[in-house]
């Protein structure tokens, strides 16, 4: 069995992680495929809003509900159990999640209902 506690863990290694997790537990033991990394939602907001290029108004709305302002999974047993860590950090991660998301992606489209997806819960 595994985990991903931490959003920010890059998609290749959640599934290296997830095969290697496989192929050596066979009795169920939770792993966390976590980057270690500390990362606020805001800061991720503003890396993301910096690499695009762009400057919105980021409006904190503090009398909404809120979950965690940061994640951290402990991978100490991932590391140990099926020899795994993470290659790619999560900087590099969200670049290449952009990179990969705007050459796939009608950019007419996403930004016409990008206002309506980011607000929506």
């Amino acid at each position: 069995m595994f985990e991903t506690l931490s959003p920010w863990t890059y998609i290749d290694d959640t599934v290296r992680g997830a095969i290697l997790a496989a192929e050596k537990i066979d009795d169920g033991t939770a792993v966390n495929l976590g980057t270690m990394e500390r990362t606020r939602v805001l800061d991720a907001v503003d890396q993301i809003v910096g690499y695009m290029g762009h400057e919105p108004e980021t409006e904190l709305r503090p009398e909404f509900p809120t979950g965690p302002y940061n994640r951290v999974a402990d991978n100490s047993p991932a590391k140990r159990l099926p020899g795994w860590e993470p290659k790619v950090n999560f900087h590099d991660g969200l670049r290449r999640t952009i990179d990969w998301y705007t050459s796939a992606k009608n950019p007419g489209a996403v930004g016409s209902t990008l206002a309506r997806i980011l607000i929506e819960r």
